[in-house]
């Protein structure tokens, strides 16, 4: 019997290359496994890509809702947004990929994961951080970073030695990735931060400003315990509102974000994403979390949020911390429930109007207008201690 290795397999000319390349140099069986983490394809060709490439197997595993319920909601709890402005749409898609990986090496009793991603990325440490964490007896074999090839038409030129003869459109430009969440774009013209993006040849969901709808849309997006359930009144599952949502905002050209940040391998690249339902999605959480949160608790999940992002874009999934600071988000969260309305217009999210059962904003408290709850006076008293460091401080330093 052969050795069985798992192949993270995307129907694109990287990995059909890489089952040729594993049967040749390793002699293993190779088991072909796709993701449907909500991304456009053509699943039924990929399968048969696979097999006319040589894989043994094919597995598609479908795992949008998991993706949603266990990756996308928690994220979103947290307000976790990477570098202020990445909302992670790839980051949180890789362990969920990872754990499919595992769960069908498992199955297979293979010993081996592999994956197509490049040693300049950070997909590599996520994907292998996510087996590591679930199966460490798992091995990994990561062919960009030990093959010889280095480039398309070498990795063309290898299949047709081999007696594979596929058609291999012509592709982007751009390198993207794209998930039930987003869409990124990096690669060519994108690798100039001096260089304003050509938006009507990178977009795919999101129309351009000038393109965008002329009127102005309301939304109501409700909230239980900080997770969306439904969306202008309609109860909804999480899939079908991200989806109504990037529809909605893609026609108003929300979500489109031209960023250069830093890679974990410590270069910084360059990237435009298309995430219109998050961008949505976080707006709207956010602003009941200011209705609905104590000024305490608020800014220390400001401050957790930050390091939630790292973990997530560091692929530290399936951490301790992480998951503390889950844990730690959801007691936060008990209370974040309500309505809240947008209006969109030409790639602007305006608040529009928040409403919660669970309120901590008073307008008895917080009038202008003449009280008879809050004494003005109280404020002296409070005003003398708060500022006593001060106080003393200057009293003293006037000695010098």
């Amino acid at each position: 019997m052969k050795e069985k290795v798992i192949l993270a397999y995307s129907g694109g000319l990287d990995t059909s290359v890489i089952v040729p390349w594993l049967k040749e140099n390793y002699d293993y069986e190779v088991i072909a496994v796709a993701v449907n983490v909500g991304q456009t394809e053509d699943f039924k060709g990929i399968e048969e890509k696979a097999y006319l490439t040589g894989a043994s197997k094919f597995y598609l595993v479908d795992k949008v809702e998991e993706f949603v319920e266990e990756y996308i909601f928690p994220t979103l709890k947290a307000g976790a947004i990477y570098e202020n402005k990445y909302l992670l749409g790839t980051s949180m898609a890789r362990p969920v990929i990872g754990k499919a990986l595992v769960e069908i090496a498992h199955r297979e009793g293979a010993k081996y994961i592999a994956h197509g991603a490049t040693g300049k990325g950070n997909d590599q440490v996520r994907f292998e951080l996510a087996v590591k964490a679930l199966d460490p007896s798992l091995k990994i074999i990561a062919p960009w970073r030990i093959w010889d090839i280095k480039s398309r038409e070498e990795e063309i030129e290898y299949l047709e030695k081999k007696g594979i003869m596929l058609p291999f459109p012509k592709k982007s430009p751009y390198s993207r990735d794209e998930n039930l969440f987003h869409v990124s774009h990096e690669g060519f013209d994108l690798e100039y931060p001096s260089k304003e993006p050509n938006y009507k040849n990178v977009l795919q969901w999101v129309k351009t400003l000038e393109e965008a709808d002329e009127e102005a849309e309301y939304v109501a997006i409700e909230f239980i315990k900080g997770v969306p359930v439904a969306l202008n009144g309609e109860k909804m599952n999480g899939v079908d509102i991200i989806k109504k949502l990037n529809k909605i905002g893609g026609n108003h050209g929300i979500g489109v974000l031209d960023m250069v940040e830093n890679r974990l391998v410590g270069m910084k690249s360059r990237g435009v994403y298309e995430t219109p339902g998050g961008t949505i999605l976080f707006f709207a959480h956010e602003e009941l979390e200011r209705l609905c949160l104590d000024k305490d608790t608020y800014q220390e999940k400001i401050a957790l949020a930050h390091d939630f992002s790292k973990l997530v874009y560091n692929g530290q999934w399936f951490t301790t911390l992480r998951k503390a600071i889950t844990a730690f988000v959801d007691v936060t969260q008990e209370f974040v429930t309500g309505e809240v309305k947008l209006k969109l217009y030409k790639g602007n999210i305006i608040l529009a109007g928040t409403t919660s059962p669970f309120t901590l904003y008073s307008e008895e408290y917080s009038t202008f207008e003449k009280d008879s709850v809050y004494n003005q006076k109280d404020a002296e008293g409070f005003i003398n201690l708060f500022g006593l460091p001060i106080k003393i401080e200057a009293l003293l330093r006037k000695k010098f």
